[in-house]
């Protein structure tokens, strides 16, 4: 199918043309004739790579050439919004029916920014959109196309139960929204076509053929009986894969267990890899091994990574900050990193192939259990779906590494049916959450009522009718006894507390831990280590990680040091390292002592300062509502000082846009302690100062103009 003879005005057509769209690859296709264009809800379910994101740019210039409404792109992943967004905001040259607005917003639960309401495609994550519901936003009404990518992803125990909770309400919009739900190959995409409305288009094509294989002592035995032989080194047989790929002209990615093995299985590359460098490539390398040791605290993790990219290899985990994942897959995508070994994360993240897919284990730790393992099928179709560059390679290649059990492997993983799609919903913590919400956006609903939505989820198609009612009744009771609802004949109204608890968008047993916490805070003391311990000990912080056996000399040290700020009293035992890192944080430990001292890399603590500080936001509104005033200065500053990891006297000068942590330490040892030193000190001096600078003192300047 040609895209000139698509359904769409003319300027849409030129447009698509100067993107370099000419045909329509089979799902696309596919998508056209069941109605994409004439809003027909669809369900696609196709391999990563078939071009999905096609499918969801038609469908947004088929409604919005001949509609008034929003467009809501759903992404997962806050870095797949801003890879989308980019992409979408395109569209704003094209003047098709109305004029083209694009806005992007995936973080904030609380505010819901003035620039959505004025904008007609959205690209939000789910919690985002969740929460904008919750907040009763009302251009809601008005969504007429609800795009959502990885719908397979309803199927995960944490991400899940959100989206299920968004598609359920938005399909029950008065205005019936188009629904385009877009899909990884699953087994049961037909019960989750209807479960949508959808009509179902499923289709097996990729741009660049799969071959699929199992590598043991040394033989590939490929599914379709073609064996063939690798080198074998002291490298070991992941590497000797991925390195056998390199030398043939192509690039690999290698999948491992764990953030270590990742790293060393990089290691174990890297002079293999150096050998086949070009000259040119050789020469971007060593810019981008500077680039990486001049954007970072030159830790151990960043110093290995420095120098294993300039031998053409690297690693990529969630311990990198997002600079340096960033960096690497820029490269990758280049084709200047040759081999890449990762973790699982980056199969669910960004788009980033190659033309062999090493799995070096098909193992991983499960936390539930306490012990290793096997992936599941759809896990290592999803791992697999990487291999092969659509520009580059004419076949992608995805080889598991066995050990003496070669078919057992084939018939599992590669012949096996990926599980079906399973509803998280009905679980005890997304119940609790998502009872409450529809009780907050539904005053005065009753039981009966509450069934009857929780039935048109999918949990709710996929358990029986009692097993739901009895789940939803166990929810109800716990809100009612934590006073966040409560019941007026047969109906239900949130209490204040509850509402608040929704808007927060926290799991109402943390709610109630933080406001039974407050409650019987003493007066008229410092509690900084008690919050802090509160905030890593809560259900919603995350990462948390356990001391290690030489931390507890530290921590029971911690707590005997700030004793007297404690809300209760613990033990070195109720404490976990990420309350250690966060507490150095705040006393501006560099991500070097951080990494050294505790293990705790840079993007970890990234992730922590984050979570912390939208919980300590969240404490301190609970604390308003349970009218704790005195607590609020100091809840106040301690979100401040997570934000930016400084120590109390320096939260004066960080409210100047372009001092953080590192210039107000040094503006403080110069004797510049608050805003009034710095109006006193003239342009020119503060320009001399160590990381100031004659542009940077003049901004300051004109800021503090703005600042009281």
């Amino acid at each position: 199918m040609k895209i000139e003879k698509l359904d769409l005005p003319e300027s849409a057509i030129e447009f698509l043309k100067s993107q370099g769209y000419e045909k329509l690859y089979p799902p696309q296709a596919d998508s056209v004739k069941s109605g994409l264009l004439k809003g027909q809800s669809v369900l696609v379910s196709a391999p990563t790579a078939s071009g999905k994101t096609l499918i969801a740019m038609l469908a947004m210039l088929g409604y919005l050439s001949k509609n008034k409404g929003k467009v809501i792109y759903l992404s997962p992943l806050r870095a797949l919004a801003s890879e989308k967004f980019l992409e979408f905001k395109k569209l704003e040259k094209l003047t098709i029916g109305n004029k083209i607005k694009t806005a992007i917003s995936t973080g904030d639960f609380e505010n819901i920014e003035k620039n959505l309401d004025k904008s007609n495609i959205l690209i939000l994550t789910n919690e985002k959109m969740d929460s904008i519901i919750r907040h009763g936003a009302e251009w809601v009404d008005d969504i007429g196309l609800v795009i959502a990518d990885e719908v397979h992803l309803i199927g995960d125990e944490s991400r899940g139960p959100t989206l299920e909770m968004i598609l359920t309400q938005l399909k029950l919009l008065e205005s019936t929204p188009q629904i385009v739900g877009l899909s990884a190959t699953i087994t049961n995409s037909d019960e989750l076509a209807s479960w949508l409305d959808c009509k179902l288009v499923k289709n097996d094509w990729r741009p660049v053929p799969l071959s699929e294989g199992v590598c043991d002592a040394g033989e590939v035995t490929m599914s379709d009986g073609k064996t063939f032989e690798v080198e074998r080194s002291i490298r070991g047989t992941p590497i000797d894969l991925g390195v056998q790929s390199v030398q043939d002209g192509g690039q690999s990615l290698v999948f491992a267990e764990t953030r270590t093995r990742s790293k060393s299985l990089a290691t174990k590359a890297a002079d293999a890899i150096s050998q086949i460098l070009k000259t040119n490539d050789i020469k971007e390398l060593e810019k981008t091994s500077k680039k990486i040791l001049s954007e970072n605290e030159h830790t151990e993790l960043v110093k290995t990574l420095a120098i294993l990219v300039k031998k053409g290899v690297a690693f990529h985990h969630a311990g990198l900050n997002q600079n340096c994942r960033t960096t690497i897959e820029t490269e990758f995508r280049k084709g200047t990193i040759k081999l890449l070994s990762s973790t699982p994360t980056l199969a669910a993240g960004v788009n980033l192939p190659a033309r062999r897919v090493v799995i070096s284990n098909v193992n991983r730790y499960n936390a539930k259990v306490g012990a290793n393992r096997p992936i599941s099928i759809l896990e290592y179709k999803q791992l697999c779906g990487r291999a092969g560059r659509p520009q580059y390679d004419k076949y992608g290649e995805s080889i598991i590494v066995g050990n003496g059990n070669t078919e057992d492997l084939i018939d599992y993983y590669i012949n096996g049916e990926p599980e079906p799609i399973e509803s998280k919903i009905t679980e005890d913590k997304s119940l609790r959450t998502h009872v409450l919400s529809v009780v907050v956006t539904n005053p005065g609903i009753k039981k009966e009522e509450i069934l009857e939505f929780f039935l048109q989820t999918l949990g709710g198609q996929q358990s029986r009718k009692p097993t739901i009612k009895f789940a939803i009744d166990i929810s109800l009771r716990f809100l009612s006894s934590q006073y966040l609802l409560v019941k007026k004949g047969e109906r239900y109204a949130a209490t204040e507390f509850g509402k608040k608890t929704s808007m927060l968008y926290i799991d109402p047993l943390t709610a109630t831990y933080f406001r039974d916490a407050v409650e019987n805070v003493s007066e008229g003391r410092k509690h900084t280590f008690g919050f802090l311990h509160l905030i890593s000990n809560c259900e919603e912080f995350f990462p948390k990680f356990s001391l290690r056996n030489k931390d507890y000399e530290t921590a029971s040290l911690l707590i005997e040091n700030n004793s007297s700020e404690m809300l209760e009293p613990i033990s070195e035992y109720d404490c976990s390292r990420s309350l250690l890192a966060l507490h150095s944080w705040i006393a501006e430990s560099s991500e070097l002592s951080l990494s050294d001292n505790l293990g705790i890399e840079s993007g970890d603590m990234h992730r922590m300062t984050e979570t912390a500080n939208w919980l300590s936001y969240c404490l301190r509104e609970i604390s308003k509502h349970v009218e704790r005033a005195d607590l609020l200065e100091e809840l106040g500053d301690l979100r401040n000082r997570i934000v930016y990891g400084i120590r109390e006297e320096l939260l004066d000068l960080v409210r100047i846009k372009g001092i953080g942590r590192v210039r107000a330490r040094i503006l403080y040892k110069h004797g510049i302690k608050t805003l009034d030193d710095l109006r006193k000190i003239p342009v020119n001096k503060l320009a001399e100062i160590d990381k100031i600078g004659s542009t940077l003192a003049d901004n300051i300047k004109s800021e503090l103009r703005r600042v009281r």
